[in-house]
């Protein structure tokens, strides 16, 4: 087995990584430190520093990143459109490269040899953090507990027992009937009840939204600003990243806005059933869709809407460090150069319409546009563009009668 100095764990207070911390001393006899990112999971991460201490850590990180979480990686996402099968908006996928970046920081900072995480062997998150560990460190040793040949802790059941044997400091509580992630972005629940794609959600399982039909019986309308492609401001109050989302997301909430029920494919290779609210995120995707609508050549915006597919691919399979992310992170950035405007957005019961945008930059012509008398448009000159368009269609038609003799 291979020799382990220290090591930095990805650490959430939850029952596995509490598990996992003892039993990466156990195994290795090395010391770990334990980092836990602060994303925006609320409540989750009270009192995740001395639960850390308690259970053997030599000492701990807890790091605020949720301005640099919505800045440096949920914006550039959303100058994408990036939406993964047409609609998963990629929450926890684009969480995972960020904390990969900071466990390899620390591991720097304190001469640590090895990271490891509490990823599954079915999952995603495995990959995701593992790439992104190797694309920034590709001499870093990575410990993958529930791949490790030594790893017998397969079931609930068995991490309850061991950590019941080595006073693990955890709460056992009764199991909830599915799992969840969350962060300032969006919420995600799978597993469980979920693994049964024709059950419909538990209305109390949601956390960020209210039902639809339990939303207030009137509107509520917004206007936000953008510039250069990413939010600004909202109502004319500009606000930071992080405050943004945050605020975005009590509105959609209160709207029921954000909610998704997909059966997506992991790349890993099976089918799984995931259930998502992302209020924010939501607003934030029709909004940047509107104000591009706007200020973007057309040809533009069409080859944008082809990359978008590689794009949400390379962020849900775990490749935000990898060049041809990059690449085409540069090319759509580029084309945000003009996207700045506002747009009027309405909140109903669980949908989000756009009602109105405006720009400096737009290329909206009203003269051109107009079906009303105009002294800008020569309409005879859509003789010649159609006749050119349909050269290849009638050689064909001609050809095609040719050969059926007619």
């Amino acid at each position: 087995m291979e020799s382990i100095k220290k090591a930095v764990l990805a650490y959430s207070g939850g029952l596995d990584t509490s598990v996992i911390l003892t039993w990466l001393k156990e195994t290795f006899d090395c010391e770990v430190i334990a980092f836990a990112a602060d994303l925006g999971q609320a409540e989750e991460l009270a009192g995740i520093q001395e639960k850390a201490l308690a259970t053997g850590a030599s000492s701990v990180y807890v790091e605020d990143l949720k301005e640099a979480f919505v800045k440096d990686f949920i914006f550039p996402m959303l100058r994408a459109n990036a939406l993964y099968e047409g609609s998963y908006m990629l929450g926890t996928s684009i969480a995972r490269p960020l904390i990969a970046k900071k466990q390899i920081e620390i591991a720097s900072a304190e001469g640590a040899d090895a990271v490891s995480h509490g990823a599954t062997g079915k999952g995603n998150d495995q990959v995701r953090f593992e790439l992104s560990y190797l694309s920034l460190n590709p001499d870093i040793k990575i410990i993958a507990p529930w791949r490790h040949p030594c790893w017998k802790l397969n079931s609930r059941n068995a991490l309850i027992e061991y950590a019941r044997k080595h006073d693990i400091p955890v709460p056992v509580t009764a199991q909830k009937p599915y799992s969840s992630d969350r962060n300032l972005f969006h919420i995600s629940f799978e597993g469980g009840i979920l693994e049964d794609p024709w059950a419909e959600p538990r209305e109390d399982m949601f956390v960020m939204s209210v039902a639809p039909e339990k939303a207030p019986d009137k509107p509520t309308y917004i206007e936000i600003g953008y510039s250069n492609g990413d939010p600004v401001s909202v109502d004319g109050k500009e606000m930071s990243p992080a405050s943004l989302l945050e605020h975005l997301n009590r509105l959609g909430g209160q709207n029921g806005i954000g909610r998704a029920d997909i059966v997506e494919n992991r790349y890993v290779g099976m089918k799984s059933r995931g259930v998502y609210e992302t209020p924010g995120g939501t607003i934030l995707h029709h909004a940047h869709r509107a104000i591009e609508s706007l200020t973007l050549d057309r040809e533009i915006m069409h080859f944008k809407d082809e990359m978008m597919p590689r794009y949400a691919e390379l962020v849900y399979y775990g490749y935000w460090f990898a060049p041809e992310r990059e690449v085409l992170q540069k090319a759509i950035d580029e084309s945000q150069k003009n996207v700045m405007g506002t747009v009027r957005l309405k909140l109903y019961k669980g949908t989000c319409t756009v009602v109105g945008r405006q720009s400096p930059t737009s290329l909206y012509r009203e003269d051109f546009a107009t079906f009303e008398e105009d002294s800008v448009y020569k309409q005879s000159d859509a003789d010649g563009f159609i006749r050119l368009n349909a050269l290849r269609l009638r050689v064909n038609a001609l050809c095609r009668r040719e050969r059926d003799g007619r």
